[in-house]
């Protein structure tokens, strides 16, 4: 079993996916609409305990030059307190471009209403922070 789930870390909201049993396909499981970090970091740990996988991976935002981005630290600072509280490892994969790519997706199924975007332009984005996470693992 490699179940592995999938964070996109954003200071007002957090997606999450998770993979299959395989660790083939990245499935979506919501957003945690939360801004204060101790109860974020108390939410994701419930759905980390609920979902038992092996490893959280997360979206690490790095400038196009492939230097850290500003909300890096904030990114590995949660992930750090995450991983203490459910003792599951972290890993990171570069974001670069993610939340672009689930936007053009959200325009392809010609989702549009800034309500409805925003309420699953989150989960999207952690759904292809996996994907490419379970994919590049396919390739080595």
């Amino acid at each position: 079993m490699k179940k592995i789930m999938g964070i996109d870390y954003g200071t007002a909201r957090i997606g999450i996916a998770v993979s299959d049993a395989l660790g083939i396909v990245a499935n979506p499981v919501g957003t945690v609409n939360e801004k204060h970090f101790p109860r974020q970091v108390s939410l994701v740990a419930g759905i980390v305990e609920q979902h038992k996988p092996n490893k959280v991976v997360f979206g690490l935002p790095r400038n196009m030059d492939g230097t850290e981005g500003g909300s890096a630290a904030l990114v590995r600072e949660f992930a750090e307190k995450l991983g203490e509280r459910t003792g599951v490892p972290v890993e990171f994969i570069d974001e670069r471009l993610t939340t672009v790519s689930a936007h053009k997706m959200l325009n392809e199924m010609q989702m549009t209403g800034s309500k409805k975007r925003r309420e699953v332009i989150d989960t999207l984005s952690a759904v292809i922070i996996l994907q490419n996470y379970l994919d590049k693992k396919e390739v080595l």
